[in-house]
């Protein structure tokens, strides 16, 4: 094997140029050995869909550009062992009856797609069947007009041990999509300004997701039927729209959130069939619900997490709801630490009297900031009477520390 890789490396990677040896990168690609480097020049470089068959790196020099000319996909990959590496790819044009990606990996394992620039095409990176496949440090920019006019970035179903990282993605349908993906690393993304989710997965389980920034999509992040998953440091910022939140949990089991910033959403989390949920050391800011619990989660526990500034710190939708709270910093808690412990010596209610109002009738909202509303709100905190009486928070911190800061 060292012997094979001494080899490769004295021939030199097979040169793409308008006036070098190879014309073509599918010439260069076919004459390359297995494990063997095509490099390609600055230019705009057209023609029908390449495929890449054999173990082989392909990497482009600065200004490399592959245009798909607003009709077909690009590159298709179909064996174990390819790379991608600085390479421009853009125009794929649009499709409605087909998943047009300007990279496709079919049933390939451990392809390596990096420092790479995606510009308005349909799908950008589409991975089927893949295992052991890494997407690291990409920038996807799409340019369409409406949701429909456009794929997901980075979109993947049925494979596994995926790596997704340190990509910026922008301007899709999904930033980030995945479906029936198992074992997936998802980390320090950034999917802004997507039409619908900045990241959306469904029947992925056993996957972590971590320090990924979400910003401005249309609807937020949706979690849905999977289980065994952590959400860990990642910004859920400023989605906004009726039916927008940062995070949505849906039919979902076993889901672990720590350190998570929820700030500026509609909603920050909302929780529809959650089962045995965890959240730890999260903060909770300038959100106008920052959770919202629906009677079909169960087993809920909120720990050690940071409320401030929110119009509605808990929201519930019916009078029993399965979920603990214990241990959270409220900036709405009106107790005392007379024994200076950290600890509130009496319990906070979360939900608000008029947050049930809003519940059954939308429209109240707007006698929100009505001096009668912090009336009934202050009466209910005193003598709670209609609130659920098993949403509340036994231990409040009086102190902002551990997540709080």
């Amino acid at each position: 094997m060292l012997l094979f890789a001494a080899l490769l490396a004295v021939q030199g990677p097979l040169v793409v140029a308008p006036d070098g040896p190879y014309r073509s990168i599918a010439a260069a690609v076919a004459a390359a050995p297995d494990g063997g480097t095509v490099r390609v020049t600055a230019g705009v470089w057209r023609g029908p869909l390449l495929q890449l068959d054999r173990p082989v790196t392909l990497v482009g020099d600065a200004g490399a550009i592959l245009d798909g000319e607003g009709s077909h996909e690009i590159v298709v990959i179909r064996a174990p062992h390819v790379t991608l590496r600085g390479l421009t790819f853009r125009n794929t044009g649009r499709s409605y009856h087909e998943d047009r990606a300007a990279v496709h990996v079919d049933s390939a394992a451990s392809c390596l797609i990096e420092h790479n620039r995606f510009d308005d095409t349909f799908f950008a990176i589409y991975l089927a069947q893949t295992e052991g496949c890494v997407v690291r440090r990409n920038v996807v920019t799409g340019r369409p007009s409406t949701e429909t006019a456009t794929g997901n970035a980075i979109h993947s179903w049925g494979s596994r041990n995926l790596t997704i990282e340190d990509n910026q993605v922008s301007g899709h349908r999904d930033g980030i999509y995945l479906e029936f993906t198992r074992h997936a690393a998802v980390r320090r993304n950034v999917s802004e300004q997507n039409f619908r989710y900045g990241l959306h997965f469904m029947y992925s389980d056993s996957s972590a997701y971590e320090g990924n920034t979400f910003r401005q999509n249309g609807s937020g992040v949706a979690v849905m039927y999977s289980h065994v998953v952590r959400m860990a440091s990642n910004r859920f910022l400023a989605n906004r729209g009726a039916t927008a939140y940062g995070l949505l949990l849906k039919e979902i089991a076993d889901v672990t959130l720590i350190g998570n910033d929820f700030t500026g959403n509609t909603t920050g989390l909302l929780a529809d069939g959650a089962e045995r949920l965890e959240a730890r050391s999260n903060r909770f800011t300038g959100n106008g619900w920052a959770v919202r619990l629906l009677a079909s989660t169960s087993g809920g526990r909120f720990t050690d997490n940071h409320f401030a500034g929110n119009s509605f710190d808990v929201a519930v939708n019916a009078r029993t709801v399965d979920a603990e709270f214990v241990g959270n910093w409220w900036d709405a808690y009106r107790g005392w630490d007379l024994d200076h412990d950290g600890t509130g010596d009496v319990p906070h209610h979360p939900v608000r009297l008029f947050a049930l109002l809003v519940e059954r009738a939308p429209a109240a909202l707007m006698l929100q900031r009505a001096l009668f509303i912090r009336v009934l709100d202050a009466a209910e905190r005193v003598v709670p009477a209609l609130t659920p009486a098993q949403v509340v928070d036994r231990a409040p911190r009086v102190s902002r520390s551990r997540g709080s800061e």
